[in-house]
């Protein structure tokens, strides 16, 4: 894979890959930027759940689920100094539909973590992660719950 960061002016920065698109990346004020793209770390953040999210997504279509709402959310805990690095992780899944099985989506968190997602693989063998998982009726109602973790 090869990607590239091209700089525009100040602090500001366009990213892009071998796919074509590309991403505006920026800078805080107190460092001279001017909020005009996501900072690199928060790209790292997306990345992680977008990467998630698809694999997630796809396993559960295959497994027949009837997943009319999905979104990963992530939150990484950051030290105040310098260089900020993760110090740690929580993913959370958030699906809605109807008759969502449990177990299915707790093996597509499964099989993301330990088998399809570099992302997570990556990022996991220096970052303490926290898999959590809340499955909504097709009415919003908050039906289950729970926690992943590796046996």
């Amino acid at each position: 894979m090869d990607a590239k960061v091209t700089w525009s002016e100040g602090m500001t920065f366009s990213g892009s890959a071998e796919t074509g698109f590309s991403v505006p990346l920026g800078a805080d004020p107190a460092v001279g930027g001017a909020n005009d793209g996501f900072r690199p770390l928060e790209l790292m953040a997306v990345s992680l759940a977008g990467c998630t999210a698809m694999d997630v997504i796809s396993i559960l279509r295959k497994k027949q689920q009837a997943v009319q709402k999905f979104e990963v959310k992530v939150h990484a805990d950051q030290p105040d100094q310098h260089p900020h690095i993760f110090t740690h992780i929580v993913i959370e899944y958030h699906l809605g539909g109807e008759a969502l099985d449990e177990a299915a989506v707790r093996r597509a968190i499964e099989l993301s973590a330990l088998k399809y997602c570099p992302a997570q693989a990556m990022l996991g063998k220096v970052v303490p992660m926290e898999l959590t998982y809340f499955i909504y009726a097709a009415d919003g109602r908050l039906e289950k719950q729970g926690v992943w973790q590796p046996q």
